[in-house]
């Protein structure tokens, strides 16, 4: 099987039901930024520590069934799609970190260790990404809810996951000055 195909040398591209669709269109840039997401998240594992890895791998696959949900005008009964199961485990990981975190009282400013940090960025690319969502999902019948769900919910693990790591790290939250 080749890489290269040239079908979408006319800046057209095929959907999971083989439908073409511009490159530009929403459905594409919700999809791109859940892969582009993906792909930082990617870049952070392995932060050192065992269960922010294993949570960050099943991110990782999640954000990759958000991208075929995304990519799926039409799904079937059995297509990969983003249930409230998946937002359910993102709450329960949430929970987790918190408990080992002082509760948070003010704004912080994104940073820390090279882990925190980059979990910080891919908060920041995740909002991104949560904001072409809804974007499509204004402009398309169908579009899963629980998908979207999910990318929101992700940002705030993504968050608590920073916090951790910069905890764990010793390293102090630094909060905005006014």
């Amino acid at each position: 099987m080749k890489i290269y195909t040239r079908r979408g040398d006319e800046g057209q591209t095929d959907l999971r039901d083989m439908s073409r669709v511009s490159k530009g269109s929403p459905r594409i840039e919700a999809y791109g930024n859940a892969d582009e997401l993906n792909s930082l998240i990617g870049t952070i594992r392995p932060t050192g520590y065992e269960d922010i890895d294993e949570d960050l791998a099943a991110v990782q696959n999640h954000l990759h069934i958000v991208q075929a949900d995304f990519a799926n005008p039409d799904p079937d009964p059995d297509d990969p799609v983003i249930e409230e199961r998946h937002v359910d485990q993102l709450e329960t990981w949430i929970d987790e970190a918190s408990a080992e975190l002082d509760p948070l009282e003010s704004f912080i400013l994104p940073g820390g260790s090279d882990a925190g940090a980059a979990l910080h960025h891919a908060r920041s690319v995740c909002r991104r990404a949560e904001r072409r969502a809804v974007a499509f999902q204004a402009e398309a019948d169908g579009v899963n809810g629980q998908a979207v769900a999910y990318l929101n919910r992700l940002s705030d693990l993504l968050f608590t996951l920073a916090r951790l790591v910069n905890e764990r790290e010793g390293v102090a939250e630094a909060h905005p000055t006014y």
